[in-house]
């Protein structure tokens, strides 16, 4: 957790909103958002590690194409 921005608190904030969906959905009989069972809990967390990884990869890459951005107005060197 080198984030900065990653708090214990907000952890445990997370953690409890999730427990409180659950329990609010099993009192009230309406189905649960999420998988039922263990290999699609997996992939969700599967998804979300892959999400994170290439996030923080891709921020870390030089971007090779920077020249051909446009500016505030959308112009880009091209067009004058």
């Amino acid at each position: 957790m080198s984030d900065p921005t990653v708090s214990p608190t907000k952890i445990a904030l997370g953690l409890l909103l999730g427990l409180a969906i659950g329990a609010v959905c099993r009192l009230l009989a309406i189905p649960s958002p999420a998988p039922p069972v263990l290999p699609g809990a997996l992939l969700v967390v599967a998804m979300t590690l892959g999400y994170i990884a290439a996030d923080r990869w891709f921020a870390r890459r030089a971007a090779h194409h920077r020249h051909l951005c446009g500016g505030p107005d959308g112009s880009t060197k091209g067009q004058g």
